[in-house]
């Protein structure tokens, strides 16, 4: 895609140190692989935002909204379109029991901050990849806790740059979802509730959670953190004597270690892929798509996928989303 109009727009509202045409996606998501995006910028607060949004709206270009990249599948021949990074940002203690993050902080620079400033709640959250958009966007959790039980309000962009402020219960937060998913709209800051807390107690809590991490995820490698939902009662069958895991159904049809080309299906943990040094997106996706129609096949469970695919439809366009990146423009909003 060349609209030569855009790119004069965008170099002049952002400037050509920030505009990249052609700027390889891969280094910046925690697969580290995948093509490039026509246009790339890097933003800085909400006013950034919403002049790219509204930008790209008058000159009809599509949207994807990339955050720490940790839960993102970028396609081998790229994105079609315009990438925004949401990256850094401030936190505030905006109420005695109430603080605020820009969409672009990470949620690991968000637990630090909070356990040097003595206030509870997000400590067990040490180690989780991403940012706080992407968090947001796809309700991360984390040994059955949920992030947005911990929002209280938030700050939203729509795909025409405007921005409109909902309380925590109007994010429609689900397993593994928002209505971020359903509408379009690209979280700008988030308000979390906290309590106070020893500083001390809390970095042991932080301590044991990122311990645990270790313990049970491949950590050393490239990955993109788990691959499938886990089962829900209620919509899903599984049979006797296996765990609602996700990895434990992976593990059990067979594919614990299963590889394709350089990607390889962890052997710490099966819901996790892992880039073993070379892999490309499609053989990423293969082994997706092989775990998915093991699991099929062995137990009759069909996994649903958390991560989110960029550039994966024809001409480049990304067909889903998810925690890591986001797409404006008719589609859901990492």
């Amino acid at each position: 895609m060349r609209d030569v109009r855009f790119e004069a727009s965008l170099l002049d509202r952002f400037g050509s140190s920030r505009v990249h045409r052609q700027l390889a996606l891969g280094p910046l998501t925690t697969f580290k692989v995948g093509g490039p995006a026509d246009w790339f910028v890097e933003l800085r607060g909400s006013a950034e935002l919403r002049d790219a949004l509204r930008l790209a709206r008058d000159f009809g270009v599509p949207v994807f909204v990339l955050g720490g990249g940790s839960n993102v599948l970028v396609a081998d021949d790229g994105v079609r379109g315009l990438v925004v990074r949401l990256h850094g940002g401030e936190i505030t203690r905006i109420a005695p029991d109430r603080i605020r993050a820009d969409a672009g902080v990470t949620i690991n620079g968000l637990v630090r901050w909070t356990v040097s400033s003595g206030l509870a709640g997000l400590e067990a959250w040490a180690g989780t990849p991403g940012t706080v958009g992407g968090a947001v966007h796809g309700n991360a959790h984390f040994q059955g806790r949920l992030i947005g039980d911990l929002i209280v309000a938030a700050t939203l962009a729509t795909h025409k740059g405007e921005l409109t402020g909902v309380i925590g219960a109007d994010l429609e937060f689900g397993y593994d979802y928002s209505r971020l998913q359903r509408t379009g709209e690209i979280l700008v800051t988030a308000d979390f509730r906290v309590g106070e807390g020893e500083p001390a107690a809390l970095r042991a809590t932080a301590r044991e959670s990122l311990a645990f991490r270790k313990r049970t995820q491949p950590l050393a490698s490239p990955s993109a953190g788990c691959i499938f939902q886990n089962p829900a009662p209620g919509r899903d069958q599984v049979p006797d004597g296996i765990p609602w895991s996700a990895g434990a159904l992976v593990d059990r049809a067979g594919l614990k270690g299963a590889r394709e080309g350089h990607a390889r299906v962890s052997t710490t943990h099966a819901n996790f892929i892992v880039n073993e040094g070379g892999a490309k997106a499609g053989e990423i996706r293969a082994l997706v798509e092989r775990c998915k129609q093991g699991v099929l096949d062995a137990f009759g469970v069909e996994l649903r996928e958390e991560i989110v695919y960029m550039g994966f439809e024809a001409g480049g366009q990304a067909a889903t989303t998810d925690r890591g990146a986001e797409k404006t423009h008719g589609n859901p909003q990492d």
